[in-house]
């Protein structure tokens, strides 16, 4: 076997690249810090919301707000008064309600105040409209918009299978 040359270490970093690096490694981190900061120092605003956003009187509505960082909140309106909020969840991110608008609302659009942890709390204010008509229940207004003609249609033809699946049960039974 011939006798191999000794092997080289592998090459090291100059002191001067060292410096270099460590330079690079500082300007990183303190932008790194740098653009950070104000995303975990600046508070983000509370947004909130109504569900449904057009509602009769009488109807009812979802109050929301989320961000507020506190475990209380209200929300008020000439459609509906003061309602109290209350967490959705343990970190208190999420506040909710419910209110009823009242049935001598008048038409139109009505603000909705939403503010954090009360009076002098962060506020929030979104719209609400009230439509004119009463709120429908029952039927939910499926059928009020149908002529008599299309009542009588579709009650024939719910009648026709119901007879047609007698019909075919029964020859299956005598087969």
């Amino acid at each position: 076997m011939p006798d191999k040359p000794p092997a080289t270490p592998l090459a090291t970093p100059s002191a001067a690249l060292s410096v270099t690096a460590r330079r690079l490694m500082t300007v990183a981190a303190a932008t790194l810090i740098v653009a950070a900061a104000p995303a975990t120092l600046a508070h983000a605003a509370p947004s909130a919301g109504v569900s449904p956003t057009s509602v009769a009187p009488g109807g009812r509505v979802a109050l929301n707000i989320d961000g507020c960082g506190t475990r209380t909140g209200r929300a008020t309106s000439t459609a509906f008064g003061e309602v109290r909020l209350t967490p959705g969840n343990l970190e208190a991110t999420n506040l909710f309600g419910s209110a009823t608008v009242l049935r001598n609302a008048s038409t139109g659009t009505h603000r909705v105040v939403f503010e954090c942890g009360g009076p002098g709390g962060e506020r929030v204010t979104v719209s609400l409209q009230v439509t004119p008509g009463a709120a429908r229940g029952g039927t939910g207004g499926s059928i009020v918009s149908m002529s008599p003609w299309q009542i009588g249609i579709g009650g024939t033809l719910a009648a026709s299978a119901l007879g047609a699946g007698v019909w075919v049960l029964r020859r299956r039974a005598m087969a």
